[in-house]
């Protein structure tokens, strides 16, 4: 088979390859750099920071689901100068992107953080609007485009040179509308799908298996919404997208790659193989070289309608 040329450029920023660990499943990658060199990936998105530190919801916040797991965790983080002091530069000892991923209860909140974290010489900064498990500001700024918008604005602003890009939620009725808002806003790429909002019950207790009652949806279940959305929003805006949802093999990085996508981010199936990430990457470059494709790049929208 031919030698793949498997980098990618993602909004300006040129990885090796085009993986990247999902925000919230690979937490500031110590404990996976055990098991593997990080220098491995394209690039590692961060757990999700907040201007403060957070200790997150109370437990239980995590349960398995048939085809994924449902998580209230509540975005539990250090907060962002503890992560500028004590994990960028463990990360930095490594040959990979480092996108850090933010979620604000204020606009202003989201232009302190892209000021700091830009400061300290970050990659990328995602921008999360859409996580259900924050009260305060996610999910009203995430499903409605004027908000998702200001939000963009904001960050943009204080950003510098790093290149933003714009975490959406599945949980609307038109995820093209927000793209759209988030792109005119001047969002630099977009990444999608966050988790989908779910619950589970208990029969035995009559509970809902999470504390917070619902909680974020995510695994193999959720990969043909995340699909379907991919190839909508790369119909409807022009600048890149990482893909997300479900990701487990060099098959489902493909379909997302063939809907539109230049990057795929792989995160649930992280907990049940720490290798997965790694299998995705030789998966899709084998893919890849099936084709008789000389760029893995070539994949991207490449998708036949019927």
């Amino acid at each position: 088979m031919p030698e793949v040329n498997m980098s990618v450029n993602l909004a300006g920023m040129t990885m090796k390859n085009p993986i990247v660990v999902a925000s919230g499943t690979f937490g500031f990658g110590r404990e996976y750099g055990e098991f593997f060199d990080l220098s491995e990936l394209g690039g590692i998105c961060a757990k999700g920071l907040t201007l403060h530190r957070r200790e997150g919801n109370p437990a239980p916040r995590i349960a398995e689901t048939p085809m994924g797991i449902l998580n209230s965790v509540g975005l539990q983080n250090p907060g962002v100068d503890a992560f500028i002091e004590e994990e960028l530069p463990f990360l930095r000892q490594y040959d990979v992107k480092v996108i850090a991923n933010i979620s604000g209860n204020t606009p202003e909140e989201y232009g302190i953080m892209c000021e700091k974290l830009a400061g300290a010489g970050v990659d990328m900064i995602e921008v999360n609007i859409s996580c259900p498990n924050v009260k305060a500001g996610g999910l009203a700024y995430g499903t409605r485009p004027e908000l998702a918008a200001e939000v963009t604005k904001m960050a943009k602003s204080h950003a510098g040179n790093v290149p933003v890009m714009v975490k959406l939620s599945p949980n609307v009725t038109d995820v093209t509308e927000i793209a759209r808002a988030v792109e005119d806003a001047g969002a630099d790429a977009l990444s999608l799908i966050n988790t989908l909002r779910g619950m589970r019950i208990d029969i035995n207790t009559d509970r809902p298996v999470l504390k917070m009652n619902t909680g974020g949806l995510s695994g193999p279940a959720v990969l043909p919404v995340a699909v379907r959305m991919v190839w909508e929003v790369a119909n409807a805006v022009k600048i890149p997208i990482l893909g997300m949802g479900g990701v487990a093999k060099g098959e489902d990085a493909a379909q997302l790659m063939l809907a539109g996508a230049t990057a795929v981010a792989v995160g649930t199936s992280l907990f049940a193989d720490p290798y997965a990430a790694i299998k995705v990457r030789d998966g899709l470059e084998a893919i890849a070289a099936c084709k008789g494709l000389a760029n893995v790049s070539d994949l991207t929208g490449g998708v036949k309608p019927w």
